[in-house]
C-alpha cells in the first residue's frame, strides 16, 4: 500500500491531465460566492464507499458556479511555479493522516499564465467549482475541483 502523502502527490500530478482547461474567462459580472469548507461538508461514514447521493442539494447547485474558498496549500513536490495544487481545510490533521474526509480537499488548477509559490499561510482561491470524482486504484480520492483559479492571501 502506498503511503498517504505519496497518494496525495500522485493525485496532484494526475489531476493536471483531468481538469479541463477553461474555454473562456469567467464574466466580470458573474457573482462569486464566498464559501467555507463548512459549506461543502457532507455526512459520510469514514469507511463507506463514496456515492454522489451523499452530496446535499446545496452542494450539487454549486457545480459550475464561480466561488472563493479559503484554505491551505497541501505541500507537494514544488515550492515555486505551482499551477496545480490541493487546497485543504486546515493545516493540522484534516488531510495528512488516515481517514481524511473527501470534503476537506479541493483540487485546484490555476488560470492559464498564473503560478504561485508554496506558502504555509492561508490562501484565498477563486475559480469555477466542479463536482468530479478522482479515482486512484479504484478508490475515490477527491470529488471537488476548481478550475480557472486565482490565488491571493
Amino acid at each position: 500500500m502506498m503511503p498517504r502523502r505519496c497518494l496525495l502527490t500522485l493525485l496532484i500530478v494526475l489531476a493536471a491531465a483531468t481538469i479541463p482547461a477553461q474555454a473562456a474567462v469567467a464574466q466580470d459580472d458573474q457573482e462569486t460566492l464566498e464559501l467555507t469548507f463548512e459549506d461543502i461538508a457532507f455526512e459520510m461514514d469514514k469507511d463507506a464507499e463514496f456515492s454522489r447521493d451523499y452530496l446535499t442539494p446545496e452542494i450539487e447547485e454549486l457545480d459550475g458556479q464561480r466561488i472563493s474558498l479559503r484554505g491551505y496549500m497541501l505541500p507537494g513536490t514544488k515550492l515555486s511555479g505551482i499551477k496545480l495544487f490541493i487546497l485543504v481545510r486546515d493545516n493540522q490533521e484534516c488531510c495528512f493522516g488516515p481517514g481524511a474526509a473527501l470534503c476537506d480537499c479541493v483540487l485546484i488548477k490555476l488560470r492559464a499564465g498564473h503560478e504561485v509559490d508554496f506558502t504555509t499561510y492561508p490562501v484565498k482561491v477563486e475559480g469555477t467549482f466542479m463536482l468530479k470524482e478522482k479515482r486512484i486504484g479504484g478508490r475515490v480520492m477527491a470529488i471537488f475541483r476548481m478550475k480557472d483559479c486565482t490565488v491571493s492571501q
